[in-house]
């Protein structure tokens, strides 16, 4: 795959950048060694190697899932000018 001129100017357009046409020039060379690159990598058998999350071996760390409330509503509502049961109570803006 690669980039023409027409390509790169849309791309710029769409982005809402303005570039000239020499840099117009240079990011198209730039956008094809990138895509060149990419290529490469489709070359690579990764057959049978594991995603990796670091590149040293770990555990994760885990936590337990529980839902709590934190039981925090009173300390929340607390600076509140108007409340009721602990919801915040707001003026009426719509009628």
């Amino acid at each position: 795959m690669s980039v023409d001129l027409a390509t790169v100017k849309r791309v710029a357009h769409l982005a809402r950048i303005a570039v000239s046409e020499d840099e117009a020039n240079r990011m198209m060379s730039e956008l094809n060694g990138i895509l060149g690159f990419v290529e490469q990598l489709s070359e690579v058998n990764v057959d049978g190697v594991e995603a990796m999350t670091s590149v040293m071996p770990m555990a994760m760390k885990k936590r337990q899932d529980a839902v709590t409330d934190g039981d925090k509503a009173a300390d929340i509502v607390a600076n509140a000018p108007v409340t009721d049961q602990n919801f915040f109570l707001v003026p009426k803006v719509v009628e």
